[in-house]
């Protein structure tokens, strides 16, 4: 498939629309309740994933880049959605794995071997390495002229592909949800939310999905540099479930759940917290009567394979 073409296929499917749902929470309070359907953008580059990797692909094509390096999970999104760019370009993709799935690769990973990625696993003290100028050198030394993507694509390029979300929003909502992993999509929804006269007074959310208080919030401030003058966003910490990919019973049949009721579906590394959040804050009255919520589907379900 020529390159152009790929991305011009993909750029048609950019714009997700926002649907009400009424599910049986809520509704006492008043409460307005849309979901930005990110996740149907693509049937695999789905979400934030697309987001934030378009303006740094784009470039990339331009340059006849031939090898592109970044890191994630066994369950990571990122690396599902970019493995399958790479492949569809012909571009030479590297995957660094925290941990070693060698001997009973994930769904992600068996896409991934399929789709001719180089897997590296590496043990949590290296992987623990991968924002620091030494090792992303030496990474280079051994694949000299490879592009390097942060993990979850969350550099400053992503924030331009984000704030896109808060550009087509139809309406004006006093809260916008959503997850929080390597802070990319909260930082593009806070610039796209205090650049935007008709959405600055909006309130942004974040769920943590990691334990992570105050390194979640400074990944945020350090991809919004001098921008961070919007004080109307926040990270709540308490719906991670014990980690990053943690998750017991009542979460994993809250997901199911959710799903009958909105058919919408939902998994419980990241869009089943969101929601999950989303349903406690509201029943214990963390949001004025009558508010507008928007929460974003960032896509991507490898955590239910």
């Amino acid at each position: 498939m020529n390159k152009n073409n790929l991305l011009s296929q993909l750029t048609i499917t950019t714009s997700s629309a926002e649907s009400i749902i009424q599910p049986n929470w809520g509704a006492k309070y008043g409460i307005t309740l849309a979901v930005k359907r990110d996740d149907l953008l693509h049937p695999v580059i789905s979400g934030n994933k697309w987001r934030k990797l378009k303006h740094a692909l784009t470039p990339a094509i331009a340059a006849k880049t031939q090898h592109i390096i970044s890191f994630g999970g066994g369950f990571s999104n990122h690396l599902h959605a970019l493995g399958y760019c790479c492949h569809q370009l012909n571009i030479q993709f590297t995957a660094i794995i925290r941990g070693d799935y060698s001997h009973n690769p994930s769904p992600m990973l068996q896409d991934l071997i399929c789709w001719k990625t180089n897997i590296l696993y590496v043990d949590r003290k290296t992987y623990q390495q991968r924002g620091e100028p030494d090792y992303l050198k030496r990474l280079l030394q051994l694949y000299p002229d490879a592009l390097i993507i942060p993990e979850g694509g969350s550099q400053q390029q992503a924030l331009q592909g984000v704030e896109e979300i808060i550009q087509e929003l139809q309406v004006q909502y006093d809260y916008i949800l959503a997850p929080v992993a390597s802070g990319g999509t909260l930082a593009g929804l806070i610039k796209g939310a205090t650049q935007n006269v008709k959405h600055h007074s909006c309130q942004i959310l974040g769920i943590g999905v990691l334990k992570g208080e105050g390194y979640l919030e400074q990944l945020v401030r350090d991809l919004l540099v001098e921008d961070d003058n919007n004080k109307n966003w926040q990270i709540n910490h308490n719906y991670h479930f014990g980690g990053y990919a943690k998750s017991n019973h009542e979460l994993k049949e809250f997901c199911d759940d959710f799903y009958q009721q909105t058919e919408i579906k939902i998994e419980p590394v990241y869009s089943g917290k969101l929601f999950f959040a989303l349903r406690d804050l509201i029943n214990n009255g963390y949001f004025p009567q009558n508010s507008r919520i928007l929460a974003l589907h960032t896509g991507g379900l490898q955590g239910a394979r």
